[in-house]
């Protein structure tokens, strides 16, 4: 069994979860394409409003359908002893979660170039001035954002508990960018400072403002970070009571 079956595997279990794909592809898929739309229906001639607000809601892409994603899927094939069998084959721990961890980025990916279109076409927000740039930076927190919500499955202690337990990154990510309004603004400026350092703002400053540097080093600090919690806490089996 090899890391392109692992990738086959994840992707197939995914699209046969009909909640997951509820919670995971459609929900964010809404709002990222309803609130600029809302947006461009309440003041007809605000394309860069509604440009701002799309933008901001590829946190939101970002924390639900990697991080949440992830983090709800791993912890149920953990629970369900789907991660233990896989152990006992001649795959390797890297490769199985690595397999887990593309596939999902790849689905988060996927939702981005749909959402984009999506909008461009409903709500006539512009495609990216810098294709690249864009492309690179969602790639790159997809990536991020499923290592991780990997890494965060070892504060789950149980599968139910999953998608709550997440609800708190999905929030966060949501107020820092401002596509949940401009509730940032009402927060002292140590908390804005602090939401400047998250992953997903990262991803859209650079969306915005077209800046490489500081968002690069962000997402590969995160990036590393994600990977040491793995090797450090992440579970294969469940609790024991």
């Amino acid at each position: 069994m090899t890391l392109t079956a692992t990738y086959r595997l994840g992707t197939r279990l995914f699209w046969q979860d009909r909640a997951l794909l509820l919670g995971s592809v459609l929900t964010p898929a809404l709002i990222a394409i309803g609130l600029p739309l809302l947006m461009r229906h309440l003041r007809p001639g605000a394309t860069g409003e509604a440009t701002a607000q799309f933008q901001g809601t590829l946190a939101i892409i970002l924390s639900i359908t990697a991080f949440m994603n992830v983090a709800v899927a791993l912890s149920a094939r953990r629970d369900q002893l789907v991660l233990k069998r896989l152990r006992a084959t001649t795959l390797t721990d890297g490769r199985i979660l690595a397999g887990q961890i593309a596939a999902t980025a790849t689905q988060t990916v996927a939702v981005a170039v749909v959402c984009t279109v999506a909008v461009n076409l409903a709500a006539g927000v512009p495609y990216p001035a810098n294709p690249l740039l864009y492309g690179a930076m969602v790639i790159a927190g997809s990536v991020v954002l499923a290592t991780l919500g990997a890494a965060y499955t070892a504060a789950i202690p149980r599968a139910e508990l999953a998608g709550a337990a997440c609800m708190p990154v999905f929030l966060l990510s949501g107020i820092a960018t401002g596509a949940m309004g401009p509730i940032r603004e009402a927060l002292p400026s140590w908390v804005g400072a602090a939401l400047d350092l998250l992953p997903t703002t990262a991803v859209v400053d650079a969306v915005r403002t077209g800046a490489v540097a500081r968002p690069a080093l962000l997402l590969a600090a995160w990036g590393v970070a994600g990977v040491v919690a793995i090797r450090l806490w992440f579970r294969w089996e469940p609790r024991r009571s």
